[in-house]
């Protein structure tokens, strides 16, 4: 059960091209926004749909992936670890974000 204690699995579309990174330590960092959405009907029957954005911190070998296949409007079931952290903007100003790590992508509908 350990494996199940922290983990976020969606399926979505990128909101826009991924940001890649070379880092001086030789690794590679990708970055990218999906889309979820949810269809329900409000209480005067009105079809309303619900949409939830998620930021996604891919690294390594999965970036490399990220970076040849994936752009803006593709449509991507990730898996990961929900992580919350901090961080100064150039203001001083402190600033929350929460995102998953992928550790798993595959990649859906029209490449």
């Amino acid at each position: 059960m350990n494996a199940l204690k922290n983990k976020v699995q969606l399926i979505g579309n990128l909101g826009q091209d991924p940001e890649v990174v070379n880092l001086d330590s030789g690794s590679k960092l990708a970055k990218f926004s999906i889309a979820t959405n949810e269809t329900y009907r409000n209480t005067k029957g009105e079809k309303v749909t619900d949409t939830q954005w998620h930021n996604i911190v891919v690294w390594g070998k999965l970036a490399d992936v990220v970076e040849k296949f994936l752009f803006k409007g593709s449509e991507v079931a990730v898996e990961g670890k929900l992580i919350h952290r901090s961080y100064e903007n150039k203001d001083g100003e402190k600033r929350f974000i929460s995102e998953i790590k992928c550790n798993e992508l595959l990649m859906l509908g029209k490449q």
